[in-house]
C-alpha cells in the first residue's frame, strides 16, 4: 500500500494514536494497590479452568483453531502477535500472526490435513507455496470483532507462505507488519528464503500477496513499533545475543520503496552488554545517550547482523522481544521487553526516548536515549515478559511466557507491577495483547490452545 508523505505526516500521529488508545495523561492513570500487586482487584477462580481475573471481568473465547473461518479455510493453529484497527461502523479490526514453522503438521494450517481446501485461494498470492507442493503454513489471519455485541463477525486468511511468524508491529497508515522469526534457505520442499517482515493492510479482505520487505533486514525478526511523525520502524531480535535495529524508510508509509537499516550504539559505551547476566552492568532508571550506526548487507542469508553490528560498537540485548510505541509524561517513548534480561533471567523492560530529531542529521546534537526500566530478578514479579503493549490509561500490558503459569501483568509510569490475570489451564503463553480502538475490550492469545480471548470489565472501575 502506498501512502503519501503529506499524507502520513498530516495524519499519521492521530491515526495510531486512535488505534492504539494512547496518548492519555499522567493525571488520567487509575489509582492502583500496587503494594499487593493488585489494581482491579484479586484475581478470581474460574469454574471453567481457562483464566482467572479480577471480580468484574469475563472473558469470551472465539476463532479456535480448527475452526472454519468466514472463508472456508481453517483457523491456523499457534495463535501469536496480534494489533487491532478501528473498522467500519465501530467494529475492530484483528490481525493476527500464526508461528507455524517447515515442520509444522499440515493439520495445523489453513488448507486441511490433506491441503484440500488450498484450491480455494489463488496460489500465487503465497509467498513460499512450496513449489507446488505443501506451502510453508505460517502467516495471518484478520478478525471483525464487534465489542458492543461481543460477537466475531468475520475471520479469513489475510497473509500465507510464510514461516514462524511470531510478532509483528501495527502502523499508524493502517497496516499489520507481520515478522518472521526464522533465517532459512530453501529446504525442506520450500522454494523461498525467509527471515523478512511482511506487510498485511488491516482493512483489506482476503489473502494478500506475501512480498517480503527486504530493506528491512533479514534475522529473527520479534517485533516492531513504529514512529508516527516520522514512520521510523524499530524492530527487536529474539536471540540472546541480538541488537535493536531502526529501519528508515525512503518514503515514510511506503515500505516497499526501501530505507536503511540502522542498530542502536550506547554513545559512551559502545558494544555494552546490556543482559547484566554476569555483572550488572546496566543500573535501573540510568539514562543513557544513544546513536545509531548504518548496516550494509541486511539481506544477508548468513545470519550475522547481530555480530557485524556489535563489533561495529551496537548494544547487545537478552532476547528482545515485545516491543510497543506510547507516551509517557507528554514525551514518546518505546517500550521493549528483553525475555531473558537481569541476573536470574526472569526478563527486563527497557525504554527508548526517541530524539525530537528522530532520524534526521540533527539528531546527533539533540540524541535519544536508552533506559532499564523494570529488571525485577524475581520469577513471583515478572517471569519471562514477552508481547506487550500499552493501555488505555497508559500502563504497560506485558504477556508472559515460559512456565506454563502465566500471568498477564500491568506495570504502572512508575515501574509498579501488579498482576492482571492468570493461566490456569496450564498451556501458558499468553500472546498478541491489545485493546480495542473503544477501549472496551483487551484482547489476547492463549497459544499453545489457539484461541483468542476477548476480556471486558470495569476497567475505569478505580479512576
Amino acid at each position: 500500500m502506498t501512502i503519501s508523505r503529506r499524507r502520513f505526516l498530516g495524519t499519521g500521529a492521530a491515526i495510531s494514536l486512535g488505534f492504539t488508545g494512547l496518548g492519555c495523561s499522567r493525571s488520567n492513570i487509575i489509582a492502583t494497590d500496587v503494594d499487593s500487586g493488585i489494581k482491579f482487584g484479586p484475581l478470581q477462580d474460574d469454574p471453567d479452568g481457562i483464566i482467572a481475573l479480577p471480580p468484574g471481568f469475563s472473558y469470551k473465547i472465539f476463532s479456535r483453531a480448527g475452526e472454519s473461518m468466514s472463508d472456508g479455510l481453517l483457523v491456523p493453529a499457534r495463535h501469536d502477535g496480534m494489533a487491532a484497527f478501528a473498522g467500519p461502523s465501530g467494529m475492530t479490526i484483528l490481525v493476527r500472526n500464526h508461528e507455524l514453522g517447515s515442520s509444522a503438521r499440515a493439520e495445523l494450517g489453513p488448507f486441511g490435513s490433506d491441503l484440500a481446501l488450498i484450491d480455494l485461494i489463488d496460489r500465487e498470492l503465497l509467498y513460499d507455496d512450496g513449489g507446488g507442493n505443501s506451502p510453508a503454513l505460517g502467516g495471518t489471519t484478520t478478525l471483525v470483532y464487534d465489542t458492543t455485541a461481543q460477537e466475531l463477525v468475520s475471520h479469513h486468511l489475510s497473509l500465507s507462505g510464510t514461516l514462524l511468524n511470531c510478532a509483528g508491529g501495527p502502523t499508524p497508515w493502517g497496516s499489520w507488519i507481520s515478522c518472521e522469526e526464522i533465517v532459512s534457505e530453501p529446504e525442506d520442499g520450500l522454494t523461498r528464503s525467509h527471515g523478512y517482515n511482511f506487510e498485511v493492510v488491516a482493512g483489506q479482505p482476503g489473502l494478500q500477496r506475501g512480498v517480503p520487505l527486504t530493506d528491512m533486514g533479514r534475522f529473527k525478526h520479534e517485533a516492531v513499533a513504529v514512529h508516527p511523525s516520522s514512520g521510523i520502524i524499530y524492530q527487536t531480535e529474539d536471540l540472546g545475543d541480538g541488537i535493536l535495529y531502526r529501519f528508515i524508510p525512503h518514503v515514510p508509509g511506503s515500505l516497499t520503496e526501501g530505507g536503511r537499516l540502522q542498530a542502536l550504539v550506547v554513545s559512551e559505551m559502545p558494544s555494552l552488554d546490556t543482559r547484566n547476566w554476569e555483572t550488572a552492568d546496566v543500573s535501573l532508571r540510568t539514562r543513557m545517550e544513544t546513536a545509531w550506526i548504518d548496516l550494509d548487507n541486511v539481506d544477508s542469508p548468513d545470519d550475522d547482523l547481530r555480530y557485524r553490528g556489535f563489533e561495529s560498537g551496537a548494544a547487545r540485548f537478552a532476547r528482545g522481544e515485545g516491543i510497543f510505541y506510547g507516551e509517557r509524561d507528554g514525551s514518546p517513548e518505546v517500550y521493549i521487553a528483553c525475555t531473558d534480561g537481569g541476573a536470574a533471567r526472569k526478563g527486563q523492560i527497557w525504554t527508548y526516548r526517541p530524539s525530537p530529531f528522530e532520524g534526521t542529521d540533527q539528531e546527533i546534537s539533540n540524541p535519544g536515549s536508552l533506559e532499564l526500566f523494570v529488571e525485577p530478578n524475581n520469577g513471583t514479579i515478572i517471569e519471562n515478559g514477552d508481547n506487550l503493549c500499552v493501555a488505555p490509561w497508559g500502563d504497560i500490558i506485558v504477556c508472559e511466557d515460559g512456565t506454563g503459569d502465566d500471568y498477564l501483568l500491568g506495570i504502572t509510569p512508575e515501574g509498579e507491577i501488579y498482576k492482571l490475570a492468570r493461566d490456569l489451564n496450564g498451556t501458558g503463553e499468553f500472546a498478541g495483547c491489545c485493546f480495542s480502538p473503544d477501549g472496551s475490550t483487551l484482547f489476547v492469545n492463549k497459544q499453545i490452545d489457539g484461541w483468542t480471548l476477548a476480556i471486558t470489565g470495569p476497567w475505569s472501575s478505580s479512576s
